[in-house]
């Protein structure tokens, strides 16, 4: 893993600090529209509603999600344009090696560099775009609004927080495994289509047709690993729901909190559950573009530094 996060920041470290920073300043915004959600609900439920007050609470919450989502659609653009540079630069890469495979005749298959330069390339290029300010948007956001709860009621805060550790060691476990898949299908695909490039395509027809079953069988074993652990991750989304509901209403009757921190603790858990559900999914695809990596590097031979991707490409 960290070869790959270096090969990225060499090729592009000046545009990945731009996505930073704005990662940052987006995760320092989340927490905010909750705090104006509070107010806004402590203001209806108090004795005397003022309306010039809850037009400025709901013009500022108006504010904050505005600028949020500018910064969001900005980082959205930078990072996708970045993407695409690094799938044009991977490609570029892999068809200078192919040039020198076929001038050397090399033991590199065709079959198997058409599906480096059609599909593997795509993949670790979109990853790239989003390497390092994915993670920290979301990260950044689970910081800020896991300590809002906290402040606000610390007991609510501690289930929120309670969720993502069962979550991390469920993702752990069952990612190992799915890594083993992801390996064996590349291996399996760049097998296949290296047969369809022979001549003669009757004669392997059979062959690559068992390929297919197995492709087919991999992937069916890694959907089983996958959604079940989605559902254990869902389950425990679902319960930490209902905690929060269950103890905030208790304490809300014994008068130890209000009714706006605990709707605003419950939004919180759903902005929670979505960068948790993320970093999820990214540290899967980390995982997976990895194995990538590592099986696309074997594509360049014993002098891979040769093709290696420019310092700050533009």
């Amino acid at each position: 893993m960290l070869k790959l996060y270096q090969a990225i920041w060499r090729a592009s470290a000046g545009r990945q600090i731009v996505l930073i920073v704005l990662s940052i300043a987006i995760a320092g915004l989340a927490a905010v529209p909750l705090e104006f959600q509070r107010d806004i609900i402590n203001h209806l439920t108090s004795d005397s509603i003022e309306t010039e007050r809850l037009t400025y609470l709901a013009a500022g919450m108006m504010s904050v999600i505005l600028l949020s989502l500018a910064l969001k659609w900005l980082l959205g653009f930078r990072a996708g344009t970045l993407g695409e540079d690094m799938i044009r630069l991977i490609r570029q890469r892999l068809l200078a090696r192919a040039s020198d495979v076929e001038d050397t005749e090399g033991s590199v298959k065709k079959g198997t560099m058409t599906t480096a330069i059609s599909a593997e390339a795509e993949e670790l290029g979109k990853f790239a775009g989003g390497a390092f300010s994915d993670p920290v948007v979301q990260i950044g956001t689970l910081i800020s609004v896991i300590g809002y709860i906290s402040s606000t009621q610390p007991w609510l805060g501690l289930i929120a927080l309670s969720m993502i550790i069962p979550q991390i060691v469920i993702v752990l476990i069952s990612q190992r495994k799915v890594n083993v898949f992801v390996a064996d299908r590349v291996r399996i695909l760049r097998s296949a289509t290296d047969k369809l490039t022979v001549e003669d395509i009757d004669t392997v027809a059979r062959d690559i047709d068992a390929r297919f079953d197995e492709i087919y069988e991999t992937r069916r074993r890694m959907f089983l690993w996958k959604l079940s652990a989605k559902f254990l991750l869902s389950v425990i989304n679902g319960a930490a729901t209902v905690g929060v509901l269950m103890l905030g209403g208790y304490l809300v009757l014994q008068g130890k909190t209000d009714v706006g921190t605990v709707v605003a603790a419950t939004s919180g858990l759903s902005r929670i559950q979505g960068p948790t559900g993320f970093l999820i999914a990214f540290y899967r695809q980390v995982s997976a573009n990895r194995i990538k990596y590592e099986l696309m590097l074997e594509l360049f031979g014993p002098n891979p530094e040769r093709y290696r991707l420019p310092k700050q490409a533009k």
